[in-house]
């Protein structure tokens, strides 16, 4: 083995998919990027990592709701669009051609152009990490979608699509939930 400089050490767990996040602050609609995401539990509870350093952080903090808005592999330049600039100045729908649709439970918008939405309260905050926790509350598939590989951040400005699926239902039977 060759050694790794320690600080680079976080591209080698990448967390889960990158998501756009949408908020909402009673005035307009915003979107940003996570790439630190992660599943907490079945029930269903979700965690990404922001805080004050984004824009949306305010709008989230302030409604306690938002969506995770999962892109396939054909949105990745419109997901490093807006992750590289900030709805303080920009309206990133119009900008990167995305299309708001009203959600069910929160008033955050769905993004229609995403392979998924799920719609989230927030439920908690660790400060000194940046860590939300989300509730979600409603869950939206596009199941007419074609692409479907989710996007990976390695955190260097690279990135891995899903690739070929493995199916290990049967061994894993019983540690699924019912109706998985």
């Amino acid at each position: 083995m060759k050694k790794l400089p320690l600080h680079k050490a976080f591209t080698l767990l990448e967390p889960g998919p990158v998501v756009l996040i949408t908020t909402h602050d009673g005035k307009q609609p915003n979107i940003m990027t996570i790439s630190w995401t992660m599943v907490v539990d079945f029930t269903p509870v979700f965690a990404i990592t922001t805080g004050p350093w984004n824009h949306s952080f305010a709008a989230l903090r302030k409604t306690k709701e938002c969506v995770i808005a999962i892109p396939a592999v054909d949105l990745l330049d419109q997901v490093v669009g807006v992750g590289t600039c900030s709805g303080t100045d920009t309206d990133k729908f119009a900008q990167f051609k995305l299309t708001p649709l009203k959600a069910s439970k929160v008033q955050a918008p769905l993004i229609q152009e995403c392979l998924a939405n799920i719609e989230c309260k927030l439920i908690d905050y660790n400060r000194k990490h940046g860590v939300v926790f989300l509730q979600g509350v409603a869950a939206w598939l596009d199941t007419a979608r074609k692409e479907r590989r989710l996007l990976h951040a390695v955190g260097d400005g690279t990135f891995i699509a899903d690739g070929r699926k493995l199916d290990r239902r049967k061994a894993m039977a019983s540690k699924l939930p019912a109706g998985v």
